[in-house]
């Protein structure tokens, strides 16, 4: 049993290169303040494109120290189920299904599914 024991390194818990001779990127600390009061520190890359918004702890939106809040990006409203069905029928074929589909149910001959 003992020649099938993995010895020496422990497989994927350390790492065998070492970390002499590496150069760290340069780095800025961006502060951010949220509404609640909240304080942020981010380091970021001195090369890297800071944002005027970060996501605070509490769930709200932090705006960076010394950037004015960007304008609101104009979004679609969602569309609903009952959108996506007036494109594709009129109030007047919607109407003349419902009365189909009420007979049908009056009638008694419905089970309440179709097969396929």
């Amino acid at each position: 049993m003992g020649e099938r024991s993995m010895r020496g390194t422990r497989l994927g818990a350390s790492s065998l290169e070492s970390e002499s001779g590496i150069q760290p990127a340069a780095r800025q600390d961006i502060t951010y303040h949220c509404k609640n009061g909240h304080s942020i520190v981010v380091p970021m890359s001195m090369e890297a494109d800071v944002p005027p918004l970060w996501e605070c702890r509490c769930g709200e939106f932090a705006l960076r120290e010394d950037a004015e809040l960007p304008e609101p990006k104009a979004t679609k409203p969602a569309r609903t189920h009952w959108d996506m069905l007036m494109e594709r029928r009129t109030t007047a074929e919607l109407e003349t299904l419902l009365e189909e589909r009420l007979a049908l149910l009056r009638s008694g001959r419905f089970h309440g599914r179709r097969s396929a």
